[in-house]
């Protein structure tokens, strides 16, 4: 590598990018392990400072680019950088250390290739929102402390809200405990995570059990229908009648649906169990399918017009239809009344499962136990005509039959 006197001129006088194509390193001929690293395919030029660790490492640290810092700066910060490296500082792990936790947020999630955007939106929320005071902290000055006042406040902050005050509290501090953890596998110095303090304050996070009652589901399905927008109504429908989550069911393509073999296939990046479902149709899922792909043939089943291409959030349309019905439900709670009117059909618990895509178990029997998508559809069908039955879509069992006369 080519060995010189960086100075503002010898510098200027530098060609980047360099007529060999590659990367070229000019070293300082009076500060060791100084250098300007000029491009091999643009005008860049960036000042570096490069050792060897104790260990025997090699280090390379950007100080600045070239027209952005002086020479004078650029040379005192890679003299204070190559001291540090001499003396076992790895400038990698000075720099963790250092981090916000604005930028291990930033870098955890770029890091984390599997979260869904809802998930990636709720660490955002939860941060950014809750811990806001701490973003610009090094991540070393969070305390078990704070997080245990902080975790506190959280809970008695949060009034009338969407979400409970505790359980919005839990879920900051469980974000805060998994960017933690992210950092201190890469930084070994880092202080334990502060939030194993609340080990035993946790709130406590009764699972939800609304559903639509049977006696509601009449109402709850006439101002279903009575919904203006016939996407949000189509949409609302589908999950009650399958049992799809909110982000399955909304982003559903056309290439997902097979109207032939009548079966939705999705595959296991659109699944938050990471696992393919194939959910046979049952006839009110096919007709309204089919009407549905009738309307027009857009790439998404629900689509709509914002950034995402298809319907996002149905809590507007079932806030409408709370109104006109007096039944107050999310889209999870459609989902919980699937089940529910499953398990009433006697259907097996591991075709319920199977249904909604939960793992089926992990024994050693239900290992053997192979559910088919044809298995499934006659189990499919029979909620299904329980649901049209309680909805009142189709006539009760048996009403055809005259009475005897006594």
């Amino acid at each position: 590598m080519p060995q010189i006197r960086l100075t503002e001129k010898s510098i200027e006088k530098l060609k980047a990018p360099d007529p060999s194509g590659r990367q070229v390193i000019h070293w300082d001929d009076s500060l060791r392990g100084f250098a300007v690293l000029c491009s091999g395919v643009s005008n860049s030029k960036t000042y570096i400072a490069q050792r060897d660790l104790p260990s025997g490492k090699t280090r390379r640290v950007t100080v600045g680019a070239v027209n952005e810092i002086s020479l004078e700066i650029a040379r005192e910060r890679a003299a204070n950088t190559l001291d540090d490296i001499r003396r076992g500082i790895d400038p990698k792990e000075k720099q963790a250390i250092a981090a916000t936790l604005r930028s291990t947020l930033d870098t955890y999630l770029a890091a984390r290739k599997d979260l869904r955007p809802a998930s990636v939106k709720a660490y955002r929320t939860g941060v950014e929102k809750y811990l806001k005071n701490w973003l610009d902290w090094p991540l070393h000055d969070i305390t078990s402390e704070m997080v245990e006042a902080r975790h506190s406040e959280i809970a008695s902050e949060i009034k009338g809200e969407r979400y409970k005050g505790t359980t919005t509290a839990n879920a900051t501090m469980r974000a805060l405990r998994a960017i933690w953890n992210f950092a201190a596998d890469r930084t070994p110095d880092l202080p334990p995570n502060p939030v194993r303090r609340l080990r035993r304050q946790w709130y406590p996070e009764p699972r939800r059990e609304r559903i639509v009652r049977t006696d509601e589901l009449p109402s709850f399905y006439q101002a279903v229908c009575a919904l203006p927008n016939q996407i949000a109504r189509d949409h609302i429908l589908l999950m009650l009648f399958t049992g799809l989550r909110l982000s399955e069911s909304a982003s559903l393509r056309w290439d997902d649906i097979d109207l032939i073999q009548r079966v939705i296939r999705l595959p296991a990046t659109a699944t938050k169990a990471k696992r393919p479902l194939s959910l046979p149709m049952s006839d009110f899922v096919r007709d309204l399918l089919v009407a549905r792909r009738a309307i027009g043939n857009a790439g998404f089943v629900f689509p709509a017009p914002g950034k995402a291409g298809h319907i996002v959030d149905p809590s507007f349309s079932l806030k409408t239809v709370a109104e006109a019905s007096g039944v107050k439900v999310s889209a999870h709670d459609l989902r919980r009344t699937y089940v529910t009117v499953a398990e009433s059909m006697d259907v097996s618990p591991m075709a319920i499962k199977a249904l909604v895509n939960h793992a089926v178990g992990s024994d050693v029997t239900s290992g053997y136990a192979i559910m088919t998508t044809e298995r499934l559809r006659e189990a499919a069908q029979r909620v299904c005509d329980r649901l049209k039955e309680l909805c009142g879509v189709a006539p009760p069992a048996g009403a055809n039959v005259a009475k005897l006369n006594g």
